[in-house]
Order: structure tokens, then sequence, then C-alpha cells
């Protein structure tokens, strides 16, 4: 989100999940999308099903490796590298958009000054990629007339993950991909409502609708909204500054909202240390999650079905949801409890008797959802922002005329390694992500019978060379272990991964994957590495 909102102006998916269907090419990179988005992927199938050419970028060979027109099989943390080898080969050939790039955008000579010394046979060796492979995957880009990108946690998730963004954005600004049909940078949203709560200020340096806590304006303008004075100007914690504060007692209580990071967080061991040394853990949740077993106090929340509310998808739809039933047992809506919790420390501004209300007020505070109600939600099934007013159909398409900055901004981006790379101690590269039977921490998907019988317990993917080296078999268990801890996992043994890389899935707190990742992060954006550490597996009893 940081990265585009730089060169954008905004942090969002530019283009509808529908309109991806009138790409002519399709670039999907750092995505497994018919494992983390299916629903996404049926559309992405459409559109290849017309004719669509698709060219994939992972490191495994997932399931749509057997349906690409490429697949750039790059080393893990070498994104940088791979999208501006094609970016070189762009400007050599003189494939680049020239009208585009006078008119709508700034700063690219500094930007191609850096893309010259990234040719084809140095990126080659950077990545792994043959460099023919990477010339071929510019040239059908460059040419189509209507590129995509997609992508997910496989680009953020780095020490480099800003980086990793700002660079798709660069290839699509060089080739004039923006605001038409089938074009755009189109980041895919790792959680159900992820946009939905960005776009609510559930960051540490914004409000509602990306206005800045810095800006004197934004406080003022939500001061006499809620009545109150001294918003403080300076950005709150993220996540990962939070648990070390934690761990040096400057950080006494949390309040966790639907997140589960004893499973979720790198490095759990450290994650564990963080949410003991509390003096107060509360946690609101449906189920009584890993973290929760920790909480002093647990808020029985309201499922999905149990709510009236709004929800934001990956492409800015904003969709009324339906109460189905009446909330269970004592538990209420997420926003019921924090209006009781605030009634009960002595406030006056949270009497709101219905969602509706709240979503009033949103649209009073929030630019870019002014023109948005439930009235309008339940007769039209789902409005795009930005939607200024109520006359205001929406705006599938971001980024038409100008960018929301006003000027795209290329960046100058260098190649850079990952925080942690393989040595002697630890020889192996593990990336962790999603299978399709389960979905993040599992606190939902592993209570489902049908589900836990397709895959009931976590494994480590192992390349067949690697195995034979190791000495292991298929389903044999091992301990997989890196520099922050070990954990006991069955072995598979298989080609999706190539010699060198170990696969793990991070539903499983029994063998949890993020005992092991790294908690270094981004500094900008501050999400950490998930997708590459050092590791290193060994037969039990060995």
């Amino acid at each position: 989100m940081v990265g585009l909102a730089t060169t954008l102006g905004s942090g969002a998916m530019t283009n509808s999940i529908l309109d991806l269907e009138q790409s002519k090419c399709l670039l999907v990179i750092g995505s497994n999308t018919p494992e983390q988005h299916p629903l996404i992927a049926h559309h992405l199938r459409r559109a290849m099903e017309k004719g669509t050419k698709m060219i994939l970028a992972d490191p495994r060979k997932i399931m749509w490796a057997r349906v690409a027109d490429m697949h750039l099989r790059h080393r893990p943390g070498s994104d940088v590298a791979l999208l501006t080898g094609m970016m070189n080969v762009i400007l050599a050939e003189g494939l680049e958009d020239k009208e585009f790039i006078a008119k709508r955008t700034e700063g690219f000579e500094a930007f191609k000054a850096v893309v010259e010394k990234y040719p084809p046979d140095k990126v080659e060796q950077l990545t792994g990629v043959p460099k023919q492979q990477i010339v071929e995957a510019a040239r059908m880009y460059a040419t189509s007339g209507a590129s995509a990108i997609i992508y997910a946690m496989g680009i953020t998730q780095h020490t480099t993950g800003v980086d990793n963004v700002k660079s798709c954005a660069n290839l699509a600004m060089l080739t004039g991909n923006f605001g038409r049909p089938g074009t755009g940078v189109n980041p895919l949203r790792g959680q159900v409502n992820v946009q939905g709560a960005c776009d609510m200020g559930a960051l540490p340096n914004v409000f509602s609708g990306y206005q800045p806590v810095a800006d004197e304006a934004a406080r003022k303008k939500f001061e006499e909204a809620w009545h109150t004075t001294g918003l403080p100007p300076k950005p709150g914690l993220t996540v990962t500054d939070m648990m070390p504060e934690a761990i040096a007692g400057k950080l006494k209580a949390l309040y966790i909202m639907g997140e589960n990071p004893m499973v979720s967080d790198p490095d759990t061991n450290h994650v564990t240390k963080a949410l003991q040394n509390l003096e107060f853990l509360v946690v609101q949740d449906i189920f009584l999650t890993e973290t929760a077993q920790l909480a002093n106090v647990v808020l029985p929340a309201a499922t999905f079905a149990e709510r009236d509310g709004t929800a934001s998808s990956t492409d800015r739809v904003v969709r009324y949801m339906y109460r189905a039933i009446e909330p269970i047992g004592e538990s209420k809506p997420d926003w019921q409890i924090i209006r009781d919790l605030a009634r009960r420390m002595g406030s006056k501004e949270f009497e709101y008797q219905s969602a509706s209300q709240i979503m009033d007020e949103i649209a009073r505070l929030t630019p870019s959802y002014g023109g948005i109600s439930f009235e309008r939600l339940k007769t039209t099934g789902g409005i795009p922002w930005p939607c200024p007013n109520q006359e205001h159909p929406g705006t599938p398409i971001l980024h038409k005329d100008k960018f929301s900055r006003g000027l795209g901004l290329f960046s100058p981006i260098e190649f850079k390694e990952p925080a942690e790379r393989p040595d002697k101690e630890y020889p192996l590269t593990l990336t962790t992500g999603r299978v399709i039977f389960h979905y993040h921490t599992g606190t939902m998907t592993r209570r489902t019978e049908t589900l836990n019988r397709e895959v009931p317990a976590g494994f480590v993917e192992i390349n067949p060379l690697d195995a034979s080296e190791l000495g292991v078999a298929s389903d044999e268990m091992v301990s997989v272990s890196s520099r922050r801890g070990s954990i006991k996992i069955a072995a598979r043994i298989t080609d999706r991964v190539e010699r060198g890389t170990v696969f793990i899935p991070f539903h499983f707190a029994e063998a949890a994957a993020n005992v092991l990742t790294n908690n270094a992060f981004d500094p900008v954006a501050k999400i950490p590495e998930y997708k590459v550490c050092a590791c290193r597996i060994e037969k039990l009893g060995s």
C-alpha cells in the first residue's frame, strides 16, 4: 500500500476484478491466486479462455504453472531484479510508451539510469531465470495492448516489499498500462475486508480515507466531529513495532481484534515473549485462538452472519452485508462491544444505535466514501470508491486521466538481497504461503471437518535432489530449524520447489512456519520478511 501510494497517490487496486477479464496479458507475480484467491482466479481463467496470455513469476511450480504461457521461476527475494530486467529489455528495444511517460509521469531519467544497469544476462545471475525468458516476458507484457499486474503477499512480505511494489508500478507506467480496462497494478489483499479496515484508518498514520494524522486540517476536522481536542499528530506503532516495545516493558497493554499473531506473526517465540510480558491483554474474536488463550480477558464477537454492516473488497467495492441470524450466546457485533466499552469508560460520544449510523458518520468524514450509505448499497449491490457524493456512481478504474498524486512517480530501485541468505549452518531457503483448503491461521477452516480431512496437518515441501542428499523419504517426520526456532513436520518430496528451496504453509499452529521466519521487516511499510529465511532440515534422531 505504501509503495503504490508513493508512486500513484493511492495504494488500492487500480482496476476491478471483472475488468481483468479484458486484459490481453496478465503478469501474476507473488500470488498463488488459485489457492489464495480462488474466486478471483476464476475470472483470470476466463480471461485466458478468451486468449489472454499469462506470465507467471513464482519460485514454486504452483497450480497455474501448468496453464501459464510462461513460468519464470525466480529465486525467492529477487523480484526487483526480475522486474527491472524486463524493464531493461523494454527500454533497449524501444517498447516503452513514450507519450504516456512524457505526459503523465515524472522522474523518468533517474529511473532509466538505474534500469540500464540490469541487462538480462546480469539478471539471469541474480534471479536464476534464463535471460531469453526475461526477454520474451518483457516483449509479451509490453506489446499486448492491455497488460495487468496482479500481485499479493509474495511481493509485499519482504524487507524490500516497498521496492517490489514500486517496481510493479514502474513497469506499468513504462508501458502506459494505466487508466484503461484490463490494465493497472492490482494488489490482492490477504484477508477479508483488509481493504476496508485500511480505508477506515486501521493504520497508525492515518484517519479514515487515508487522511494523515500529521495534517493539521485533518486533525481539526476529526476533533470537531468527535468533540475532543489534542488528537496526536505523531503516528502510532505498527504491529512489528509493538512486539519489541512489549518485550522492553514500554507497551503495557494490547487490545487484539480478529487477529491471531501467535500463528500469523514471524518469530513466534518472540511474539510469545512479548504477549506474556504485557500487563493486560484483551482479545476479541469468534473462537478461542492461540492468542486468546494468553489473554486476561476474551470478548466474544459475532460472526459476519450475525451482524449488519459493510465490507470493502480488494477492488475497492463497498458492499452491504445482511445479518442472517441473531448473535449466538453472549457474542455481540464488534461495534457494539466497542461502544459499550467506551460508555463504561465514561465517554458520551459513542451513542450509536445501529451500524447505519456509523456508516453515515463515515460518509461525513471520509471524502472517498462521501456518497455511500446503507440505502444506496442495498439497491446497487456495491459501489467502488472513490464515490464523493450521492449522485456519483463510483469509480471502477483509478487513474484514468491523471494519477491521484497528479503525475505518476518513477522510482529508481536498486536490487537488494533478502535480510538472511543460506550459509553452511542453514543451507536452505524457506518460503511460506497458503494451501487452498485452509485460510490464514486456520481459526475457522481447521474447525471444519471436510477441510481438515483434505489437509489435516502441516508439511514441508522438499525438492527430490535435496531429499536424496538428506536421506529423507516422503511423509517422514523431520526437524526444520532456523536461527529462531525449530519445528517437527512431515516431509513432502516434490519438484514444486527448486533445489535449495523449501516451502511450509503457515496455517498450522502445531507445526508453525512462523516459529522459523525472520522478523526483519521493510523499513518503510514495516511488513516482515515472511517469504525468505535460511533454514536446515534434519532427520529426527540424527
